[in-house]
């Protein structure tokens, strides 16, 4: 699977409710909390994120949040692919390891199932399943963007 399939995935994904929108930006801050408490509590976040990288996780799970208020008042799906491989590739030049996602992924979807309510979670959910059920693609996209960067000449024809 490419980045146009990607894309061609998310446009299947419907814009959250006014209400649900509402109802997760009122809580944004709270359940941003949450996941930074339950992540650094973990035994093996150095082995997830990197030595030294606690700060910039936090940083990352509030811009996660901020990210998807602005996705869910505005849905893109080119916008949303687009972020989340710059993410995997951003990070991941960090120190973060491809397991990172997994663990966060299924924390926030914990955390909402408890936090939001049926109707929320359930506009809000299909984002999260998404991006958890293509996180391996994710990570084979930015490998390769990686691998580009780091060896321009390779692949390419002039």
């Amino acid at each position: 699977m490419k980045k146009d399939d990607l894309i061609k995935s998310a446009s299947k994904l419907k814009q959250p409710s006014a209400e649900a929108i509402t109802e997760f930006s009122s809580k944004s801050d709270s359940m941003v909390n949450m996941i930074n408490e339950r992540l650094s509590r973990r035994n093996d976040i150095v082995q997830l994120i990197g030595e030294g990288n606690i700060e910039m996780m936090a940083d990352n799970h509030h811009n996660h949040m901020r990210f998807m208020i602005s996705l869910f008042n505005d849905y893109n799906p080119v916008v949303f692919t687009e972020t989340v491989l710059w993410v995997f590739r951003a990070y991941r030049t960090h120190g973060f390891k491809l397991t990172y996602w997994p663990a966060q992924l299924d924390n926030w979807v914990d955390i909402f199932k408890k936090e939001l309510t049926k109707d929320c979670y359930n506009q809000i959910y299909p984002f999260y399943n998404w991006m958890i059920v293509n996180n391996p693609i994710f990570a084979g996209v930015s490998d390769q963007t990686i691998s580009d960067d780091l060896n321009p000449s390779i692949g390419r024809h002039e």
